[in-house]
C-alpha cells in the first residue's frame, strides 16, 4: 500500500474540511462506531440514529442577524437551525461561500466527542498499515543532501579509518580497557574503576559533554537538550534537575556550545566513532566517584580521560592491535577492494589523505586489496594532521622512502606510487589542480574530514555513517512504523482539537499528552535506551544530523554502497517542506497537522 493511499484515507478523518460538515455532526456518526472503541467511563455508544444535527458557524464575519458564535460546538434540532441572510465566505478561501448555522441547544458531551475522534483515528492508523507495509528501507542506499551527478566527478578521495577500513566493536573494547588502565597506573585513579567493564551500547555518536557539570547529553539542531537524555555517570538526571542546572531552560547558549570543530570552552561534541570508548570511560569514572561519595572535579576528570584516550593512539597501541590481528579487527575488506577496482577501471583518479601512519595503512591495505594497493592511488598522504591540513598553508610535504623514513628534498610534484607525509591542502591543490565539484571526498568525521572541504574549497563530500545500517533496520520494523504513525496522528489530533478548553477536555488532553510522551520514549528506546537515534530528538533533527546535512552532499553506511550505483548516476535530494508549505504535503495530510485557516475547529476564535 502506498504512502499516498495511507495519507489520503487518514486525512479524511483528521481533516474534516473535505465535506464541510460541522465537527459535531461527524461526532454523532463516529459515536455509532464499534463498541470496542475507547469511551470515557466505560460507556457504550448508542446505535440508534438521532434526528439531531450538529451546527456551528465557520464564518469570520457573521451577519447582523446571526447569533454570536459559542465557545464550543453545539447540537440543535433540525427545526432550530437558522440560515444567515448574508452568505459567509470560507475562512482563508477567496471566492468560496458557505452556509452558516447557529443554535441555542445545550453543549455536546465534549469528552465523548474527543474520545470518538481519538478512537476513529487510531483505528484508521492501525487498519491502513498492515504488517510489513513499511519495510522499504535498504541499508545500502546512498542518501542525498545535495544534488550530485557522478558523471561530473573525475577524482575520488578517501580517508582511511572507518572509510576504507571498517573496524569491529572489539577495537572499541580494547581502547576502553587500555585507557582505563592508564587512568589507574599513570593518573593514579582508584583500582576499583577496573571493575567497570566496557558497555558497548551505552553511548552514541554525536553526544555533547558538559565539562564543568560532568553531564553527557543529546542536543538538537536548535541547541536544546532532549529531555530524558542527560546522564551523570551511568544514571539519568531528572528533567527537573536539568532545568535547575541550566537556569530554568533546556537551551545551551551558543557561547557555551562546542565550537566549529566540536570543541568549545565548556562543552565538547563527540563526533567520531573512536570517541565512543571515551564517552563510556567518562561515564564510568563519574559513576564511580558519585557512587562511592568521593569528591572530585569534573574538569580534571575530563582532561585525564581525554589524555588517557590520546595515549592509546599516540603510543601506537591501537595500530599494534590491528596489525597483529587484521582478521579480527578489519571488516568487509573485500568490498573496499571491489570499489577501488571499479573506480580505476572506469578511469577515475584516486587519492588518500589520512592521519594514520604509513606502516599501519600499508598493512591494512595489503590485507584488503593486495600488495599492489598503491597502484590504485595517484596520491597517498599519511599523517596529514587533519583538520589542520585543510587550513594550514605553511607545513610542507615530506617524501617517505621505501622503508618509511623521511627524505629531505623539496617536493615539486605529487607522483603516483610515492608516499607523502604532512603537507597542506593549498599545496595539494596547486600541485594537482584538482579543484571544485569534480572532486568527491569520503570520510567519517564531519569536522576533521568534510567541513572545510565543502565550505572553503567547494569539493563534493560523502559522509560514512556506519550507524545507518542499524538505524534503517529499526525504522523498517512494524513496531516502529506503528508507533511513529500513531505518534504523528495523535500529535495532529491534539493540534487540531486544542481549542476545546473546558474542564473535561483538558482532562482528555492530559491523558493524550501522557500517551504521547510514552510513545516518544518507546520510539527512542528502539534505537538506544539512553540516547535514542543519532539523527533525531523526538521531532527535531539532532545537532549531529544538522552537521551531517550541512557538511556532506551525500551520506551512506559504508563505502560499499557505491557498488549499487552506476558512475553516471545522479543523486537527487528529496524536497522537504518548509513549515509554511506543510499543508501541501502528504505527510502533513496524513498526520492532520493542517494549520489555520483550514481548521473548522479554529474558526470560532477569529
Amino acid at each position: 500500500m502506498s504512502l499516498k493511499t495511507v495519507g489520503t484515507a487518514l486525512s479524511r478523518t483528521l481533516w474534516t474540511g473535505g465535506n464541510r460538515t460541522p465537527p459535531v455532526a461527524r461526532a454523532t456518526k463516529v459515536n455509532r462506531l464499534s463498541t470496542s472503541s475507547r469511551v470515557p467511563g466505560g460507556k457504550q455508544q448508542g446505535t440508534e440514529k438521532t434526528k439531531e444535527q450538529s451546527c456551528g458557524s465557520d464564518s469570520d464575519r457573521p451577519g447582523d442577524d446571526v447569533q454570536p458564535l459559542s465557545e464550543s460546538p453545539h447540537r440543535c434540532t433540525t427545526g432550530e437551525k437558522k440560515r444567515s441572510k448574508e452568505p459567509v465566505r470560507a475562512p482563508g478561501v477567496t471566492g468560496v461561500r458557505r452556509r452558516s448555522y447557529t443554535c441555542t441547544a445545550a453543549p455536546v458531551d465534549q469528552k465523548s466527542y474527543l474520545w470518538a475522534r481519538y478512537n476513529d483515528t487510531k483505528r484508521l492508523v492501525h487498519d491502513l498499515i498492515p504488517p510489513g507495509a513499511c519495510n522499504l528501507l535498504n541499508s545500502s542506499t546512498i542518501y542525498a543532501n545535495n544534488e550530485v551527478n557522478l558523471a561530473e566527478v573525475d577524482i575520488y578521495g578517501f580517508d582511511y579509518d572507518y572509510t576504507l577500513a571498517l573496524y569491529s566493536n572489539a577495537l572499541n573494547t580494547m581502547i576502553y580497557n587500555t585507557a582505563r588502565s592508564f587512568l589507574i597506573e599513570h593518573f593514579k585513579y582508584p583500582e576499583d574503576i577496573s571493575k567497570y567493564d566496557y558497555i558497548p551500547n551505552f553511548a552514541a555518536r554525536g553526544l555533547h559533554y558538559d565539562i564543568q557539570k560532568g553531564l553527557l547529553m543529546k542536543i538538537d539542531a536548535f541547541h536544546y537538550i532532549q529531555p530524558g537524555t542527560v546522564y551523570r555517570g551511568l544514571s539519568p538526571v531528572p528533567d527537573e534537575e536539568v532545568l535547575q542546572l541550566f537556569g530554568g531552560t533546556y537551551h545551551v547558549p551558543l557561547q557555551q556550545d562546542s565550537g566549529f570543530y566540536g570543541k568549545g570552552p565548556k562543552v565538547k561534541q563527540f563526533m567520531d566513532i573512536f570517541s565512543i570508548p571515551e564517552m563510556t570511560l567518562l561515564a564510568v569514572a563519574n559513576d564511580f566517584f558519585i557512587t562511592n561519595d568521593i569528591e572530585y572535579d569534573p574538569v580534571h576528570l575530563f582532561k585525564d580521560v581525554s589524555e588517557a584516550i590520546g595515549m592509546v593512539h599516540l603510543k601506537g597501541y591501537m595500530y599494534k592491535w590491528v596489525m597483529q590481528d587484521l582478521n579480527k579487527f578489519i571488516l568487509r575488506g573485500e568490498e573496499t577492494d571491489a570499489v577501488l577496482h571499479r573506480l580505476v577501471n572506469q578511469g577515475k583518479k584516486l587519492f588518500l589523505i589520512t592521519n594514520s601512519p604509513f606502516s599501519f595503512v600499508d598493512k591494512g591495505m595489503i590485507h584488503m586489496v593486495g600488495k599492489n594497493w598503491r597502484d590504485f592511488f595517484d596520491v597517498v598522504i599519511v599523517q596529514a594532521d587533519k583538520p589542520h591540513f585543510f587550513t594550514d598553508c605553511i607545513k610542507p610535504f615530506r617524501l617517505l622512502d621505501g622503508n618509511g623514513d623521511l627524505r629531505w628534498e623539496k617536493i615539486k610534484s605529487l607522483d603516483k606510487g610515492k608516499i607523502y607525509k604532512q603537507g597542506n591542502l593549498f599545496d595539494f591543490l596547486r600541485l594537482t589542480g584538482w579543484r571544485g565539484s569534480k572532486v568527491l571526498y569520503f570520510g567519517d568525521h564531519l569536522y576533521s574530514d568534510l567541513a572545510d572541504l565543502m565550505l572553503r574549497h567547494g569539493w563534493r563530500t560523502a559522509a560514512i555513517v556506519p550507524e545507518l545500517e542499524q538505524e534503517t533496520k529499526v525504522v523498517s520494523t512494524d513496531r516502529y512504523a506503528q508507533n511513529l504513525t500513531w505518534l504523528q496522528a495523535l500529535t495532529g489530533l491534539m493540534e487540531r482539537l486544542q481549542t476545546h478548553r473546558d474542564v473535561d477536555s483538558k482532562q482528555v488532553f492530559q491523558e493524550w499528552q501522557k500517551e504521547r510522551e510514552e510513545l516518544r520514549v518507546m520510539t527512542k528506546n528502539l534505537f538506544n535506551p539512553q540516547f535514542g537515534s543519532i539523527f533525531r530528538t523526538c521531532h527535531n533533527p539532532t545537532y549531529f544530523s544538522r552537521r551531517l546535512c550541512r557538511f556532506s552532499d551525500v551520506y551512506m553506511a559504508s563505502l560499499s554502497c557505491l557498488l549499487n550505483y552506476d558512475l553516471s548516476y545522479t543523486f537527487y535530494p528529496r524536497r522537504t517542506p518548509l513549515q509554511h508549505e506543510a499543508p501541501l504535503w502528504m505527510d502533513q495530510l496524513c498526520t492532520g497537522c493542517m494549520k489555520t485557516p483550514f481548521l473548522e475547529e479554529m474558526s470560532h476564535i477569529r
